[in-house]
């Protein structure tokens, strides 16, 4: 081939390898248009509360890689639904809903009317931990083992009782589900957030608990007693606690899983890069540690198998819900 030939030649073909990468580098482009603002993270709980802890331990490092602000805004209420109004109202694509996953698997089978409907509204962008819940009893409780502890229970039938962090939410679907695998009887008492209930379980005022890995440091120091963890597998957050169904006791599964998410319809490229970058920070061997000190673990998985996770607990979740007729106060 002359010079010139191969010169027109190699034009050619750099001409159609620059066609090819077009769509790319365009889509590129345009996500680097996102975000021109600060980003706004809508929290479902108060400050000092697992979500907020986590979304600010990724909060320096995320704005550093988004090249804008972002903001922690507290909305804590209605198991979510409040943060979850609020986030929608913006009706934009620089705020965003952290709460957990019960306000799309457990609410709408809750709360007699909801505010939105979260299967069509809610758009998944990342899942931040999932948190395992341990069930503890108050020192002064005799039994120091899960089987003793259902035994127990079944011999003072109605004296029992339990606090949660409010209707609704995982530590009481745990309490609830635990109840009905063991056959035996408790009084719910809901407060507002797991510290009072903890507080209460370590003062004697009630019995147990499902709590996060929060009470670590009050188990270690005697103030409370942790019997067994209600995950499918034992946590090395906490290898010595036993699983239920190591116990005879099946399907107490209470694992609370926080995520954030996005309006429906959000451009894709939105959806992807932020999934990315909190993904980013999830892997981080200090992050991954400061929630593994909470009894969490860090969740650095795509928006698909986020939506794949809470389709499979709002199978048992709904199901326990109706069965127990348990509706929002």
């Amino acid at each position: 081939m002359s010079l010139p030939n191969r010169r027109r030649a190699t034009a050619h073909l750099s001409a159609l390898a620059a066609l090819i990468a077009a769509p790319s580098l365009a889509a590129r482009a345009q996500a680097r248009t996102w975000p021109t603002r600060p980003v706004r993270f809508v929290v479902a709980f108060p400050p000092g509360g697992l979500a907020d802890v986590m979304m600010r331990a990724i909060q320096p490092a995320l704005t550093q890689a988004l090249g804008q602000p972002v903001v922690i805004d507290n909305r804590g209420g209605a198991g979510g639904n409040v943060a979850g109004v609020e986030m929608l109202r913006a009706k934009d694509d620089h705020t965003f809903l952290v709460t957990v996953s019960t306000t799309e698997s457990v609410n709408p089978s809750m709360f007699s009317a909801m505010p939105f409907d979260p299967a069509k509204q809610l758009q998944h962008i990342a899942l931040l931990a999932n948190s395992q819940l341990f069930l503890v009893t108050r020192p002064t409780l005799p039994p120091n083992d899960l089987k003793a502890f259902v035994a127990y229970a079944k011999a003072h039938p109605g004296k029992m009782s339990y606090g949660s962090a409010g209707t609704g939410t995982t530590p009481h679907i745990g309490g609830e589900l635990f109840k009905q695998g063991a056959g035996i009887f408790a009084t719910h008492i809901p407060y507002r957030g797991a510290a009072p209930a903890i507080q209460d379980v370590m003062a004697g005022q009630i019995d147990f608990a499902f709590a996060p890995g929060t009470v670590f440091p009050m188990v270690k120091t005697g103030k409370l007693k942790l019997l067994a963890v209600a995950s499918k597998a034992r946590t090395p957050n906490y290898p010595s606690a036993p699983t239920f169904t190591e116990n005879g006791i099946p399907d107490v599964f209470a694992d609370t899983l926080f995520g954030v998410y996005g309006p429906a319809g959000m451009p894709a490229e939105v959806v992807t890069l932020l999934n990315r970058e909190i993904n980013r920070q999830l892997a981080e061997p200090a992050i991954r540690a400061k929630f593994a000190e909470m009894g969490a673990d860090a969740m650095p998985i795509s928006p698909d198998q986020f939506k794949s996770q809470v389709r499979a607990e709002t199978e048992l979740f709904s199901r326990i819900v109706k069965a127990r007729s348990i509706k929002a106060e």
